[in-house]
């Protein structure tokens, strides 16, 4: 049985990646070289669900899936801005941008994914969804001292809003891991609020 790595996320506007790159090379220059691995600002999303190794014989019935959750939520803005670590500053492995979205339709988008595509064999997260961009992940080799400058550097850093963009799709991606790092390939759209 023949299976791809596959997730579902909001793609970024070439806009929010540019401010993201710039944010990151501020960031670069604070801190040790090798300390963190950052992602390619082309390949920083927004998961809003990760399906793992995917059957490809489902592929058409979670694209499907898809175009009825992004049916059910209009057009919407979200904003990136304050920086922070996951789990905490005093143990940080993943720096991110926070996303916010007043409205809720966000959240809503999200829990209808989660909903249509759980009949196909994904089961739903447990975790309350936390929405981020993933800026940097923190190298396993880095040594404490490289780590706590990692979290005094992202707690001192203050990060107004860095930009905004509106959301009218979602994307189901096909994720190929390659030594020099993932390669995302976008196998399909749903435009939302078409029903």
């Amino acid at each position: 049985m023949t299976t791809w790595r596959t997730f579902i996320a909001i793609e970024l506007d070439p806009h929010l990646k540019a401010k993201l790159a710039e944010l990151q090379e501020q960031l670069r220059s604070r801190l040790s070289p090798s300390s963190i691995r950052w992602v390619q600002p082309d390949s920083i999303h927004l998961t809003l669900k990760f399906l793992g190794d995917t059957p490809t014989d489902k592929i058409e019935g979670i694209q499907a899936a898809l175009a009825r959750a992004a049916a059910q939520v209009t057009p919407f803005f979200i904003t990136a801005g304050e920086l922070g670590c996951f789990p905490n500053p005093r143990q940080p492995r993943v720096v991110w941008v926070g996303l916010q979205e007043p409205t809720g339709k966000l959240a809503r988008l999200q829990r209808a994914v989660e909903e249509f595509v759980a009949p196909l064999g994904f089961p739903t997260e447990r975790r309350p969804f936390s929405p981020h961009l993933t800026l940097g992940r923190v190298q396993r080799h880095a040594s404490r001292s490289e780590v706590r400058q990692i979290g005094e550097v992202v707690s001192a850093s203050a990060v107004g809003v860095l930009d905004e963009m509106t959301v009218t799709e979602v994307s189901y991606i096909k994720s190929d891991l390659r030594p020099s790092g993932a390669v995302y390939t976008t196998l399909f759209r749903a435009d939302l609020g078409k029903a």
